[in-house]
């Protein structure tokens, strides 16, 4: 494998993943706010569902996708099974219950009587969920970094829908599993520590945000 297909691969993997978690966030903070928020019937079957959600296998979502997406599938008309689009819906559908799922439980853990207060300062509810965010912004951050992690390391869902096709859905995850199969552990090591670096790398700058300002 050479430099350029390295990087290519690299480049792609950053892309997939740091959209799927975009687009999670974007999904998830709104739902978990909601369900942190609001009282209605049926809020805990959504809450035990979206629990449920945290912990799905990444190979029980590829199915799910693989079937949607397949030709034959209600979606086949698309095409986009074994694309990388197919690799980012999976991945929203992995890392958005764990955002959500911790949104929710970051913002249960504030005092209900800061709500009230902001309310009485005369602010909007806008007003009172963005100060509510501020207040969990450290949770909220953390919330981000699972997210994140949930799809940088996931294989099985990326395997399903992706089809480890090279140049096009080729992901560090994927490569990792074709280079050990082939029985090239040097290169398999080498992406391996890659893919660590860069989580490590990009949690590093995540947790900086997250604990600037912050006392010990």
């Amino acid at each position: 494998m050479f430099p350029a297909e390295v990087f290519q691969i690299t480049l792609l993997s950053l892309q997939i993943s740091g959209l799927a978690t975009l687009l999670s966030l974007a999904i998830g903070l709104p739902i978990g706010t909601w369900l942190a928020l609001s009282e209605f019937r049926g809020r805990a079957f959504l809450l035990s569902a979206i629990n449920t959600g945290m912990g799905l296998p990444p190979v029980v979502v590829g199915l799910f996708v693989a079937l949607l997406l397949w030709r034959s599938g209600p979606l086949g008309g698309l095409n986009l099974i074994y694309t990388p689009t197919a690799i980012v819906i999976a991945q929203v559908i992995i890392a958005t219950p764990v955002v959500s799922g911790l949104t929710t439980a970051a913002l249960q853990s504030l005092d209900p009587r800061l709500r009230l207060q902001i309310l009485g300062l005369g602010a909007s509810r806008l007003q009172m969920v963005w100060e509510l965010w501020r207040e969990a912004r450290l949770s909220l951050l953390a919330a981000l970094m699972a997210g994140f992690g949930a799809v940088i390391s996931e294989i099985g869902a990326s395997m399903m829908v992706g089809g480890n096709i090279r140049y096009q859905t080729r992901v560090l995850t994927t490569a990792i599993v074709l280079e050990t199969s082939k029985g090239n552990f040097e290169m398999a090591s080498g992406l391996a520590l890659l893919l660590l670096g860069i989580t490590f790398l990009i949690n590093w700058v995540l947790t900086h945000l997250q604990q600037k300002g912050v006392r010990p």
